[in-house]
């Protein structure tokens, strides 16, 4: 345990470092440079490979991201589980050129925010609820327009690993609005960095981008269909990585649950 804490702090020290810089570099350039976007994509995206390189060799968590080939080739709602900040690591790679929708409060942040904004961000003011989607879904249609492949988090936040799911109505406007695929990620990571946690834990997190949803169907559907194969493969990785072992300590719901779908995994 004390290992571990000391490999997150120094993990956390050279993160923030690195983050502090970036972003002061992106945002200062996205104040100055007219369209800052290919330079500050490069760095957006060593500094995701950055963080996923320290994670393994720092504090042990190796990454694993698969289903690639499953991406469309045009434009697309990529529709993530969201347990940790490792997502956005190791999703940003895989998406092209992508667009981020994300709270206010991130955009708010001097130099960060302005780093955001200059890679197509989308910010949202989750204060508002229901009202704030038509603003999302005018700048979600603008940012395909130019290209991106728009990445929601349906929950709205991190969400515990094995928790009931909690699904929001933005990602099924998104998909009535702009009439693109969905892609579904699944991923298993808040079982190595938890939401908040000041001690990361080693093993592999996983994310799977999982067959597109077709556009056509009702906002319904889709939610259902989207809800029901995240869910799943989700479970499935935790089930993985519970068979590899885990070294978080589990509460006792969480041990409950991953016995429930080992034993269904068996069954």
């Amino acid at each position: 345990m004390v290992i571990q804490a000391v490999r997150s702090l120094v993990f956390f020290a050279l993160f923030y470092v690195q983050t502090v810089v970036l972003a002061v570099f992106v945002g200062l350039l996205a104040i100055t440079i007219r369209r800052p976007f290919d330079l500050g994509l490069t760095l957006a995206m060593y500094w995701a490979r950055a963080n996923t390189f320290m994670l393994r060799w720092i504090v042990g968590i190796r990454s694993e991201v698969t289903g690639q080939e499953n991406l469309p080739a045009g434009g697309c709602i990529i529709a993530a589980k969201h347990q940790s900040d490792w997502d956005i690591y190791a999703l940003l790679p895989h998406s092209g050129r992508p667009a981020f929708i994300a709270k206010r409060e991130l955009m708010d942040i001097p130099f960060f925010g302005w780093a955001a904004q200059a890679l197509d961000t989308i910010r949202i003011d989750r204060s508002l609820g229901g009202k704030a989607v038509p603003q999302m879904i005018e700048a979600a249609r603008a940012a395909t327009g130019r290209g991106c492949r728009i990445i929601i988090f349906p929950e709205g936040t991190r969400r515990p690993p094995l928790s009931p799911p909690h699904y929001k109505v933005g990602v099924s406007r998104l998909y009535e609005a702009l009439n693109v695929p969905v892609v579904p990620v699944a991923l298993n990571s808040g079982l190595f960095w938890g939401r908040r946690a000041l001690v990361l834990w080693p093993g592999t997190a996983r994310a799977r981008f999982l067959e597109p949803i077709p556009p056509g169907l009702g906002a319904e559907e889709m939610q259902r269909r989207l809800v029901a194969v995240l869910e799943a493969e989700s479970d499935r990785l935790a089930v993985m990585a519970a068979k590899e072992g885990i070294a978080r300590p589990l509460s006792d719901a969480m041990q409950d649950r991953l016995r429930l779908l080992r034993e269904q995994a068996d069954a």
